[in-house]
């Protein structure tokens, strides 16, 4: 038996070694820019369906019959950063993208638009100059330059920001496995002993290490390790600002969405909503008034950056009204609930071992099953099943049912199941 388990082991190990070394020349590859310039034909305005967009005829008529009314806005961009209630938001835009027939800019082989390399318009599965995508959605580090080579002009750009300190500790839990500058932090409260001394297991050319510096930042294609007085970070502040039409927070997620359904013509509808791929709470680590500081001094760009929109998402809540705001908020929370009856067997989440269904199965973090999930009530009322069953599919699976061809993101989810990570 001794012997046996001894050659399990081996073959784990092996097994484990051989992915990681093929999964770091993946990546080295996939970071290998081609100078490549085939001819640039000018993006179309926009390729949604008459029954969404209308035309600019009937749309003049109809506001000048009724200055109330206004068209669903479908051309969005939405910049995807890590672990801040994004998931969420993107289960929103399926749904809506597919109500409205929209054509979404998907990636090739995986969920991901070749993270953490700045994205390029040829990461853009079957691209090629000149066509006409509506929606664009998934991880990238932005390039403003190459997206706007997607996309139409007019195109309504979204982003989500999240306090970083609770930002730093959900990465930290997330992806310190694949960081090998964090294998050597000793005892179990790892997050803390971190923050005591970051420059200890952190280098700014350390593999993955971008996952634990001013992510926020990063993922908007800028240069995390700068000096927070740098004047590069005001400047790219100012440019992001200029950029995204909406700067949504996570803390405030519902405030947002009003924002979001009156800035896009959006109904009540759209918003509806179940909170995805959180975790379960015995993981969060829960940080210190001491620990919060040291982790917004690390991250203290992001911190500049939250702060700013922060700011300015309260005076469009200002300009939009408080006392509408809070109707319409309580307005999106009881049909939510109302949701929660008709959807969610036994009302809450489940943690992964108790989700009944591979197809409601969300993706684990290495080495550990935290993230948590539902379970579709039995006997969901015809009306309500399509609905229900959208709103609790995972990132993942949605993917699958629009067609996206994930074959890099599922061999690497089979290799974890098979070495037991």
């Amino acid at each position: 038996m001794l012997q046996e388990w001894r050659w399990q082991l081996m073959f784990k190990c092996a097994t484990a070694v051989c992915f990681l070394v093929s999964m770091i020349l993946l990546y080295c590859l996939s970071t290998v820019q081609i100078n490549f310039s085939p001819p640039e034909f000018p993006v179309p305005l926009s390729c949604a369906p008459q029954s969404s967009q209308h035309s600019t005829q009937s749309t003049t008529n109809v506001l000048q019959q009724d200055s109330n009314i206004c068209v669903p806005k479908v051309d969005i961009m939405f910049m995807k950063t890590h672990k801040t209630g994004s998931s969420t938001f993107l289960n929103i835009l399926f749904r809506f993208g597919e109500k409205h027939k929209l054509k979404f800019a998907f990636p090739n082989s995986q969920n991901d638009f070749s993270y953490p390399s700045p994205f390029q318009r040829t990461h853009v599965h079957g691209y090629k100059s000149g066509m006409c995508f509506n929606i664009m959605c998934n991880h990238m580090r932005f390039n403003a330059a190459e997206v706007a080579k997607v996309l139409p002009r007019d195109t309504f750009y979204i982003t989500i920001l999240r306090d970083p300190a609770e930002l730093f500790e959900s990465s930290f839990h997330y992806f310190s496995r694949i960081i090998p500058l964090t294998w050597r932090i000793p005892g179990e409260h790892k997050v803390a002993e971190f923050l005591r001394n970051p420059n200890l297991y952190f280098s700014s050319d350390g593999f993955n290490s971008f996952y634990l510096k001013n992510l926020l930042f990063f993922d908007f294609g800028q240069d995390n390790t700068l000096d927070p007085d740098d004047p590069r970070v005001e400047k790219s502040i100012r440019l992001i600002a200029e950029r995204f039409h909406l700067v949504m927070i996570m803390e405030h997620f519902e405030e947002s969405l009003i924002l979001l359904k009156d800035t896009l013509c959006w109904e009540m509808d759209d918003l509806l909503f179940f909170k995805l791929n959180s975790r379960k709470q015995s993981t969060v680590s829960k940080l210190s008034p001491e620990l919060r500081a040291k982790a917004l001094q690390w991250n203290s760009i992001d911190w500049r950056l939250y702060k700013h929109f922060n700011l300015t998402f309260w005076e469009r809540v200002e300009s939009y009204g408080r006392d509408r705001m809070t109707k319409d908020v309580a307005e999106l929370r009881r049909r939510n609930a109302e949701m929660v009856k008709i959807c969610i067997e036994g009302g809450h989440s489940v943690e992964a071992g108790n989700i009944h269904e591979e197809a409601m199965q969300p993706w684990q973090p290495i080495g550990e099953k935290s993230i948590m999930g539902y379970n579709l009530n039995k006997n969901v009322d015809k009306a309500y099943q399509e609905l229900c069953r959208k709103m609790l599919t995972p990132e993942i699976q949605y993917l699958t049912d629009l067609g996206v061809n994930l074959w890099l993101t599922k061999l690497w989810g089979h290799v974890r199941n098979i070495i037991d990570w």
